[in-house]
């Protein structure tokens, strides 16, 4: 597994809120609203991103544009009133210094774990855990790697901005075809606690929000995603809540 960060919280803290999967774009206002709402008016200490706040991210110059600005105004509102922690996921991995420093927002990297509350929690956005989807672990090696990265951020914003256009098509069509999202490997899941020294794993990306018993003693909570915005789907829109009287799921703040 990835070296093991250690994020230790100040010990007056109340709540954490935890969020992932929000796939924020300019065709889903609903959403965005929810969002910000919840990062100006909650009344946790922090709120920690488990990835995939947006639907893609192609670069830090993205953030003085449009839509990407907005949310970046809203980040930055939020973190002059508490802490706001960012994990990349595999739409936002291009996420980087400049904008997390020009935000205030801080960085998370993946796996991390927290202590809080005198207890522990794994925290990942949990697409290096699909290891069953073989595909997409060869691409995600492709796309982390410097020599892509540097390939790609040197083009032009239009021209990154097409080129992912391309790869959102492609991984809807994967998506159609597989019917279901791929889950997480369970004992891969149990190796990094194990190694983490946790029994308890938070994490997003597979769109399925749920609290499970995965081995003896071990529990992962499943972030749910928010989608607000497409008519004919549940709206859905959940935060997961960390106090020192556990773990709770609650509706985000309204504005």
């Amino acid at each position: 597994m990835p070296a093991v960060h250690h994020w230790r919280v100040p010990g007056h803290w109340r709540a954490i809120d935890f969020l992932s999967d929000l796939h924020l774009a300019e065709n889903t206002p609903r959403t965005f609203e929810a969002f910000a709402a919840h990062l100006r008016g909650t009344d946790a200490d922090a709120v920690v991103i488990l990835g995939d706040l947006f639907e893609v991210w192609v670069g830090d110059d993205a953030r003085l544009f449009g839509f990407e600005a907005d949310c970046a105004r809203v980040l930055a509102d939020a973190t002059a009133r508490r802490v706001v922690a960012f994990m990349a996921g595999n739409r936002d991995f291009l996420v980087g210094a400049a904008m997390l420093e020009a935000c205030g927002v801080m960085h998370l990297p993946d796996p991390t774990l927290l202590h809080a509350f005198g207890e522990q929690a794994l925290l990942t956005h949990g697409d290096a855990l699909c290891l069953s989807d073989t595909a997409y672990q060869q691409f995600r090696a492709l796309v982390r790697s410097d020599e892509w990265q540097r390939d790609f951020l040197a083009r032009t914003l239009s021209e990154r901005r097409r080129i992912a256009r391309g790869y959102r098509e492609e991984s809807q069509q994967n998506k159609m075809r597989k019917g279901t999202w791929v889950d997480l490997d369970k004992p891969a899941a149990v190796e990094w606690l194990a190694a983490a020294g946790s029994t308890r794993m938070i994490h997003g990306h597979t769109h399925m929000p749920a609290d499970e018993t995965i081995a003896p003693g071990i529990t992962r909570h499943v972030l749910s995603d928010w989608d607000l915005d497409h008519p004919g789907a549940a709206p859905r829109a959940e935060v997961l809540r960390w106090q020192a009287s556990g773990l709770v799921r609650i509706a985000p703040v309204s504005a």
